[in-house]
């Protein structure tokens, strides 16, 4: 309904039971009071004030409004509810548009603070559709902006102001909404009037629905547009988000939800709007409710938002090219699952749209399937049946089903399609590589209580099994903070170790997971510090008496021991003690600073970079390994080593260091000083095939 076509504006004004004025609508307060008045655009006529009260949910007034209203409960107390009020609005207006013989109007407002912040977020949170007229507004203040552009700033203008710049005398009335609806009425006659002659034409507009959609990283984003929102329900979609800012429009695709390290949603989502006006209008629903959580909103960049939904993929472009698709996203698929088993995992109640082609299977870079999937429905109805599969059996795992988005797609391809398989590789296969002093994501050792340990899991368990057993306390772990613990032969030792975000995360979970069961088992659940953590991968124990030592500490020349994969996607690293406070009981880690390499006349010249030969360099002998969640494993091969390096196979499974030393006796090791690969002498490597190679 353009303004420029309609007969009449309806001056609409309302204040809340909590802050008005440029306030309103920031405190979630519901609307009390609604007052409008029918200006006749043709003939500069105007119809009746009318005023009615609503009688809120809450019965509860702050006495700021009291003050500015003049309003008690027991004013509101006997009055209609919001839908009965609009209902009473819409025949009201009718007619009186019959009776001036006027066919069409437009509300104008003095601030869109009434229409975007107010009525539209209760009227969303109360599930009530709103009549058409209410999807479009004129805004006095900027009408007037046009029609004198010295009076200053839109945005800073108010009904007084502009009064006063025209040189209209202020109404004299006590009663609130009654009093700026004929000061509004007023100062709209005598722009519509010589000399001014002004034709009321910016209409905003409300959007109906959100518009998903993509986003490409080359496209600009102004870092005016974007806000993050914390603490969102994890299960929260995109039209979830959306209808938090009801009234205020997103830009298209324009809600991307994060992910954790474990690939979950991590409870936050970056959204982007049209303009900086809506993107300042939303910093102010922060600590707004979406159900019975309060979400926290706080500016963001235009680069934050690309990183998570910006893609590249023209896959995902390919996917997603298809209009008005419901997504979902499917997780815990069988590796080894067919596009034909998943359609007839979802049934013919829930037909994929294209078939197969409606499918895509997120994998690592390597082409390995990473258990997620994405599914394409063409209408909310098959997408509601698909839900209904949420944990359901497919071969022989419960398989997880969530309304997705465009951008979470994105997002999704992203982390596992451009992420290298192990952050530590190399540049380049021809530029010497130092060795790292810790592995990734090691923690540094600490007396803060920050981690729990998790004793006697099953030996099946795997991340997903723990992240399941933990439940919502998943929200809280650290990036990269779940280590399973790996006996020497490295199997299953059935301890894990959970880095949470803070102590008392920590502790919640040793109460609320304490016993609980995990495939027939009950898991005990300790809290505990990093420092004991290190202890116990260490080789030492951990118990309700104290801690106690590893059991011996060997002095050894050697590199720390091999890295061998377990036949998952999850790679198992050596884990170096971490750098304890008992300096006297525990000496210093094997994996200390490397020094710079060194060319010398006996070692080659592409030379590595060695451990120095020290007398305090022990590893115990009894360290446990760790399986750190996410890191696909990766051939050491492609690292680019290159000389005198050898690979054993048929290795027994306990076998340890000092073993494959003593299979080696008697054959040249390489320079004096030791690095991460053995070198061999050409006696040695006489023993295998060229080009093979051998970790410790």
């Amino acid at each position: 309904m353009m303004a420029s076509h309609s007969d009449t504006l309806v001056v609409f004004f309302g204040a809340t039971a909590g802050a008005n004025g440029g306030k309103l609508g920031s405190d979630e307060r519901e609307i009390i009071l609604l007052v409008w008045q029918i200006v006749d655009l043709h003939e500069k006529k105007v119809g009746k004030l009318q005023k009615c009260l609503v009688r809120p949910d809450t019965l509860e007034l702050t006495d700021q409004s009291k003050d500015e209203t003049g309003l008690t409960v027991d004013d509101v107390v006997d009055a209609e509810p919001l839908d009965k009020v609009l209902q009473q609005f819409q025949q009201s207006v009718a007619s009186e548009l019959k009776c001036l013989g006027r066919s069409s109007y437009t509300l104008c407002v003095d601030s869109p603070l009434i229409i975007r912040q107010a009525l539209h977020p209760e009227a969303s949170k109360k599930n009530l559709i709103l009549p058409e007229c209410f999807f479009s507004f004129v805004d006095l203040r900027k009408e007037f902006h046009k029609c004198c552009p010295s009076a200053g700033p839109a945005h800073k203008l108010e009904v007084s102001s502009m009064s006063e710049y025209v040189g209209l005398p202020d109404v004299s009335e006590p009663l609130m909404g009654v009093k700026e609806v004929r000061n509004m009425v007023q100062l709209v006659l005598c722009i519509l009037d010589e000399p001014h002659n002004h034709k009321f034409s910016c209409v905003e507009t409300v959007k109906y629905k959100f518009d998903s959609g993509t986003c490409s990283k080359t496209e600009p984003v102004d870092n005016e547009t974007v806000i993050r929102a914390r603490g969102l329900p994890w299960q929260s979609s995109d039209q979830d988000i959306a209808r938090f800012f009801k009234g205020l429009s997103i830009a298209r695709g324009g809600v991307a939800l994060c992910l954790n390290a474990q690939g979950r949603r991590n409870g936050e989502a970056l959204v982007r709007f049209i303009n900086s006006e809506h993107r300042d209008l939303a910093l102010e629903r922060h600590k707004h409710h979406m159900g019975n959580r309060y979400i926290e909103v706080y500016k963001a960049t235009g680069e934050e938002f690309l990183k998570i939904a910006g893609g590249t993929s023209n896959e995902v472009a390919q996917f997603l090219s298809k209009e008005n698709q419901v997504i979902i996203r499917m997780r815990g698929l069988p590796f080894t699952a067919t596009p034909q088993e998943v359609l007839s995992f979802l049934g013919p109640e829930s037909p994929v749209t294209d078939g197969s082609e409606g499918l895509l299977f997120v994998k690592y870079p390597d082409g390995r399937p990473t258990g997620d999937a994405f599914v394409l429905f063409s209408c909310e109805e098959y997408a509601q049946n698909a839900l209904k599969k949420h944990k359901q059996i497919l071969g022989k795992r419960y398989i997880e089903l969530f309304r997705s988005t465009a951008a979470e797609v994105q997002q999704v391809l992203n982390r596992y399609m451009s992420t290298p398989l192990i952050s530590t590789l190399p540049p380049s296969p021809m530029v010497s590589v130092p060795v790292l002093s810790t592995p990734p994501f090691l923690p540094t050792a600490s007396t803060a209580r920050d981690c729990v340990r998790l004793r006697g899991l099953p030996y099946t368990a795997g991340i997903e099994d723990i992240l399941e057993f933990m439940g919502e306390h998943t929200v809280d772990i650290k990036p990269h903070g779940v280590h399973m613990v790996l006996n020497q032969q490295g199997r299953p030792s059935g301890d894990a170790f959970i880095q949470m975000k803070s102590p008392d995360k920590a502790f919640m979970v040793a109460q609320k997971c304490h016993k609980k069961t995990m495939k027939d088992r009950y898991v005990e659940v300790f809290q505990c510090s990093t420092e004991e953590m290190s202890i116990v991968l260490m080789g030492g124990t951990l118990n309700r008496s104290g801690l106690s030592p590893p059991p011996c500490k060997l002095p050894c020349e050697s590199p720390p021991p091999r890295v061998c994969p377990p036949p998952t996607a999850y790679a198992a690293f050596p884990t170096p003690p971490a750098l304890l406070s008992e300096a006297a009981l525990y000496q210093p880690p094997l994996l200390a600073a490397p020094r710079p390499p060194q060319t010398t006349a006996h070692s080659p010249a592409h030379a590595l970079a060695y451990y120095p030969t020290h007398p305090h360099l022990y590893m115990n002998m009894n360290m446990n390994y760790t399986a750190y969640y996410p890191s696909p494993p990766v051939s050491p091969s492609t690292v680019g080593y290159s000389g005198a390096l050898v690979r054993m196979q048929g290795l027994p499974y306990n076998t340890g260091v000092k073993d494959i030393l003593s299979f080696f006796q008697g054959y040249q090791y390489g320079p004096e000083e030791y690095s991460s690969v053995v070198q061999m002498s050409e006696q040695a490597r006489s023993l295998v095939q060229p080009k093979e190679w051998l970790c410790l």
